[in-house]
């Protein structure tokens, strides 16, 4: 491809150019806001020119000055020209504020950064250690890599029958049989809100020579607060997975990828594996939204964090007071797969009031318009964001909560119903890549037993892969997924939800 100049604007000036941003500035996106100012000639993409081209129904959701901004690639000034750019210098004020040597801006979310975690690892052999109950996007890095994956079984809540995080122990059990491992993949927190022993983990791995990959989608607050468990980072990980819009308010599908301070990976291969599987067309907005984000939390995330956790303290004592009601909270701390805990989840345990999740979820979005992040047959997950009105928040959920509760009749206590544990897994036969991208049908269930899946199947409770691409299925995963099914679970992943029919490899 013939090299593109890039295209040619007034760079913003700024009083002093040796001068580097602070955290209290957002460089990015200012030089954003003064592209726009100026009313600069548009001939460039994209084709709403800056607001005037758009559908007025737009115009009007997103406002103009949204649009303004929504500004393309290799802009002069901007992302382009002289180093550093104000891009450049927002991704260097991320690193700063999180703690890491080099961090990245991803604009497909940390899907984005479980790909760019697999593929990095796969540039040193094929071997890794995963928790099995990583991210779907982690299984998807599998696929894209063909990285082999050695599995390791997250600690299960025996009572909310839910999925903890990996214990050291078992991270040394893996990759003692992953001879050749490049590294191990593990989640801390967990959508529930169990944080792992990140430093033991990390640890294990280096002993055994291999980077510690974090997923910590669910953990960007961690760094903010000296009322939270500290973040992976800090605890010794090479490469950090960050969801910045799920708790810290960056824009929905925007994220970070971390590179720790001592990673044992290499720096320009990360880099290039961003490149590889990043538009060319990155948006504006959202990189904008993660420079915006960073400077709340860096200069603003201890006070508004603080404010979030007291008003989750009181919304955790409503709850309580709610006959058969419980809450998740530090008492978890401790118990395996649970070093610590994230309170900025509120996980409500809902055996006592004889209702399950699926009950109650529905009654609360139909009733009083409450939406949840998460439900399953034990628990209702609500997460609160740093820094929003946690407290009327909070009186609202509990309202709504009592009310779905009112218009139940439901038998009584749960707390006493026992699922199965679920089966070893099935032989892995071929690597997740080959089982996806392989020929394949359609068989019915009842001929499935011996066959090669090419999909993926978990049954919640507790939510951990039964059967993953590659893996051959066994009589015994089948009777427990359709006995999970008659108990009132239910299952993710299949391509027939029904579980009439599943999708497996042609073998010749």
């Amino acid at each position: 491809m013939a090299h593109v100049e890039p295209r040619r604007a007034v760079r913003p000036g700024v009083p002093d150019e040796d001068r580097r941003p602070t955290q209290e500035e957002t460089p990015y996106l200012d030089a954003l806001r003064a592209y726009a100012a100026r009313k600069p000639g548009r001939f460039h993409v994209p084709g709403h020119k800056g607001g005037p081209a758009a559908d007025p129904a737009l115009r009007e959701a997103v406002g103009e000055r949204a649009l303004e901004i929504d500004i393309p690639a290799l802009m002069e000034g901007i992302d382009a020209g002289p180093e550093p750019t104000p891009f450049s210098e927002a991704q260097r004020l991320a690193a700063e504020a999180w703690g890491a040597r080099r961090t990245w801006f991803l604009i497909n979310g940390a899907s984005q950064g479980n790909h760019v975690a697999c593929l990095t690892l796969a540039h040193q052999g094929q071997r890794v250690a995963v928790q099995r109950n990583m991210h779907s996007s982690a299984i998807d890095g599998l696929v894209l890599s063909g990285l082999l994956p050695t599995f390791m079984a997250p600690e299960i809540d025996a009572e909310l029958l839910i999925a903890h995080c990996v214990t050291p122990e078992s991270l040394a059990r893996a990759l003692d049989e992953t001879p050749g491992a490049v590294g191990a993949m593990v989640v801390s927190p967990t959508y529930f809100g169990a944080v792992a022993d990140v430093e033991g983990l990390a640890e294990v791995a280096h002993e055994c020579g291999v980077p510690l990959v974090v997923d910590e989608a669910w953990g960007a607050h961690l760094a903010f607060s000296d009322r939270l468990p500290v973040n992976a980072l800090r605890l010794g990980a090479d490469l950090v997975i960050s969801s910045t819009h799920k708790i810290v308010g960056s824009i929905t599908q925007s994220a970070m990828l971390h590179l720790g301070p001592d990673s044992m990976l290499d720096e320009r291969v990360v880099d290039r594996c961003v490149t590889l599987i990043e538009s060319t067309s990155p948006n504006s907005l959202l990189c904008g939204s993660l420079d915006a984000a960073r400077r709340h939390a860096a200069v603003h995330g201890a006070e508004l964090l603080d404010e979030t956790l007291r008003a989750l303290d009181v919304t955790r004592e409503a709850v309580r007071e709610i006959p058969g009601l419980d809450v998740l909270d530090e008492r978890i701390a401790g118990r395996p797969g649970a070093f610590a805990y994230d309170p900025l989840r509120l996980v409500v345990d809902v055996r006592g009031t004889g209702a399950t999740g699926y009950e109650l979820a529905p009654l609360m979005l139909g009733q009083d318009d409450i939406n949840l992040e998460l439900f399953g047959e034990n628990v209702l997950v609500a997460v609160f964001g740093m820094g929003e009105s946690g407290a009327e928040q909070g009186v609202r959920l509990v309202e709504a909560l009592r009310k779905a509760l009112d218009s139940l009749d439901v038998p009584g206590d749960r707390r006493r119903e026992d699922f199965a544990p679920p089966p070893a897994w099935g032989p892995f036969e071929l690597s997740p890549r080959d089982a996806f991208l392989g020929p394949q049908e359609v068989v019915r269930l009842t001929d499935a037993v011996g066959r090669v899946a090419a999909e993926s199947l978990a049954a919640y409770p507790p939510g951990i892969p039964n059967v993953l691409p590659g893996e051959r299925l066994t009589a015994e995963t089948v009777d427990y997924i359709q006995q999970t099914l008659q108990l009132g679970g239910t299952l993710r992943g299949a391509s027939d939800r029904s579980f009439e029919t599943i999708r497996v490899v042609v073998e010749e």
